[in-house]
C-alpha cells in the first residue's frame, strides 16, 4: 500500500517565504551594483584625470627675457584651464638648445607619467647653419623614444630664415612634415606663426617674442592641442 507523506502547510508556506525574500533581497543588492554612482556624470571629463604636458624646445619654449608667468609653457597652461582641461604644462626648455642638445637631455628632461610633449627644436639648428639631415636625423630620434615610452606628441615646426639661403630652406623647411607624416603624430606647421617679423610682437632683438607675441602663439596653438586633448582623453592617458 502507498504512504503519502503529509506536508505541513504552515512549514511550506515559512520556506518558500524566506526563499522568495532572499532572492529579492539579491536581485537589489544587484541592481544597486548596477546603478551608476553619478559621479562620472556629475564631473567633466577633463576632471576625472589631470593631463600632464612638457614644453620641450629652446628659448621660444622656456621664455627667454620674459617673466616667469609670461613664457608658453605658462601662458598655455593657464588658456587651456579658462578651457576647462585639467592639466600641467611643465617648461622643459632650455635657450640656445639645438637638436643635438636636445637629444642629449630627452630622456631625463621629461619625466615619467608625462602624456604629451610639444617638441620645439630646429630653430638654432638653423641659425648655425647646421646640416638639415642633421637635425632631422636627432628631431627623429626624439621622437621615436618618446613614442617608445608612449607618449604623445605635438610637433612645432620651424622655417629657416631667410638670410640661409633658398637651398638650405628647400632641405630645413621640409623636415617637419616629413617626421610628422613618418610618425603619424599632430604637427603645428610653423612655431612663430603670426609673431615672426612682426614688431610688436618681438623683444628688441627681433627674433624672440614677448609678452604679448607669446599670447599670439598660444592662440593659434590652442586649437590644435584641444583636439589634441580631447582624443587623450576619450582614449585615456596611460601614463598619468
Amino acid at each position: 500500500m502507498m504512504r503519502f507523506k503529509h506536508s505541513n502547510p504552515v512549514l511550506t508556506f515559512s520556506r518558500h517565504f524566506i526563499v522568495g525574500f532572499c532572492a529579492l533581497i539579491l536581485a537589489v543588492a544587484a541592481a544597486k551594483a548596477e546603478e551608476p554612482t553619478g559621479l562620472g556624470d556629475a564631473l567633466p571629463t577633463e576632471q576625472l584625470s589631470q593631463i600632464k604636458i612638457v614644453g620641450f624646445g629652446d628659448s621660444l619654449m622656456a621664455g627667454y627675457l620674459l617673466p616667469g608667468n609670461a613664457g608658453f609653457p605658462q601662458q598655455l597652461e593657464t588658456a587651456l584651464h579658462e578651457k576647462g582641461f585639467n592639466v600641467t604644462v611643465e617648461n622643459a626648455g632650455v635657450s640656445g638648445d639645438t637638436t643635438t642638445g636636445g637629444l642629449s637631455r630627452i630622456d631625463w628632461s621629461v619625466p615619467d607619467g608625462t602624456d604629451l610633449v610639444i617638441l620645439e627644436l630646429g630653430a638654432n639648428d638653423a641659425l648655425r647653419g647646421i646640416s638639415p639631415e642633421i637635425t632631422e636625423k636627432n628631431l627623429d630620434t626624439m621622437i621615436t623614444r618618446l613614442k617608445e615610452r608612449d607618449i604623445d606628441i605635438i610637433l612645432a615646426g620651424m622655417l629657416a630664415p631667410p638670410n640661409m639661403g633658398e637651398d638650405y630652406a628647400d632641405k630645413f623647411n621640409p623636415i617637419y612634415p616629413r617626421l610628422a607624416q613618418k610618425h603619424q603624430i599632430a604637427l603645428y606647421p610653423f612655431f612663430l606663426d603670426g609673431v615672426a617679423t612682426q614688431k610688436d610682437f618681438l623683444l628688441e632683438d627681433g627674433m624672440h617674442p614677448n609678452e604679448k607675441g607669446v599670447g599670439m602663439i598660444v592662440s593659434k596653438f590652442l586649437p590644435l592641442i584641444e583636439k589634441t586633448l580631447d582624443a587623450l582623453q576619450k582614449t585615456g592617458t596611460s601614463n598619468g
